[in-house]
């Protein structure tokens, strides 16, 4: 009886094994849509065997997407502005606000800034969503003084929300003042925060989507139409460039936050106080040294 038993017990063993493999090879428990499609760690966090190439940019650092590790550093600590680069902030705390096709209503308030604009009118209304691509893609200044009032009330209100978030995510060195990047008095960051908060949004597959958008048409409320491009030109030069932000101040220089993914990994470079002939090739030095190598490290 004890061996009719055992080969029982081992029988239901076999079946429940069997089912339970058969319902992963078929998707079973699939993963959810949300979730970024990043590489496993063991892909992703191997130094290049290559000394990194000579960048012309003040600040400048490479990390590793999935394991945060730091593959490349120059003067990365060092407080400086960031000029727009500090909008992938904003985008954070626009996204922990929650209800992203909330209605905003543009007020004229909004359009006390300067230069980049979308020049949409007090009035107007349209959904956080479409207001959050724009300034991810086009880095419009209106959008970002619109979108902090809504969220955070009015501006300074926002920067509170702003600076949470960076002490939350571990952005040591950064202290912000308007949801714009544009220059203010005690306003400043450092190539590693901004790869920290880089990092954070790279997670989102929202504002993923948005940063690797090139170009689109947005519709104003008159029924007037404006081609968006991107201001990050990597999207179109490098095939495996797929983010994230731009920035550009007297005061910051030509900065820029670049993502890539190639070979199983992804990583993220950050550019700050370069300039118009060298901040695309800074970066896209650092993303071919960091990615164009076989996957298996070597």
């Amino acid at each position: 009886m004890m061996t009719c038993m055992t080969r029982s017990f081992c029988a239901r063993i076999t079946a429940l094994a069997f089912t339970a493999a058969l319902i992963t090879s078929c998707g079973g428990s699939p993963p959810s849509r949300l979730q970024p499609a990043i590489p496993s760690p063991s892909k992703g966090s191997i130094v290049p065997p290559k000394a990194p190439p000579a960048v012309a940019a003040e600040s400048a650092i490479v990390i590793d997407v999935v394991s945060g590790r730091v593959l490349f550093a120059k003067n990365a600590d060092t407080q400086r502005a960031v000029a727009s680069t500090q909008k992938i902030v904003t985008a954070l705390c626009v996204l922990d606000a929650g209800n992203i096709d909330k209605p905003v209503t543009i007020q004229a308030i909004d359009e006390a800034c300067e230069p980049t604009r979308l020049d949409v009118k007090p009035g107007d209304v349209y959904p956080r969503r479409e207001l959050l691509k724009v300034l991810m893609v086009k880095s419009a200044n209106d959008i970002a003084r619109a979108l902090a009032r809504d969220v955070g009330g009015n501006q300074e209100s926002f920067a509170n929300l702003m600076n949470r978030k960076a002490d939350s995510l571990g952005m040591r060195n950064s202290k912000f003042g308007n949801p714009n990047g544009l220059p203010m008095a005690g306003q400043y960051s450092t190539a590693r925060d901004m790869a920290i908060a880089a990092r954070a949004a790279y997670r989102s597959p929202l504002i993923r989507s948005f940063t690797a958008t090139k170009s689109f048409n947005f519709k104003f409320n008159d029924g007037r139409t404006r081609l968006i491009e991107n201001t990050n030109h990597l999207l179109k030069s490098v095939p495996y460039c797929d983010g994230l932000k731009t920035g550009t101040t007297n005061a910051a220089g030509r900065c820029l936050v670049a993502s890539g993914s190639l070979n199983g990994r992804s990583v993220i470079v950050v550019v700050l106080k370069s300039n118009t002939p060298n901040v695309w090739k800074d970066a896209t030095k650092l993303l071919g040294w960091a990615l164009e190598r076989p996957a298996s490290g070597v």
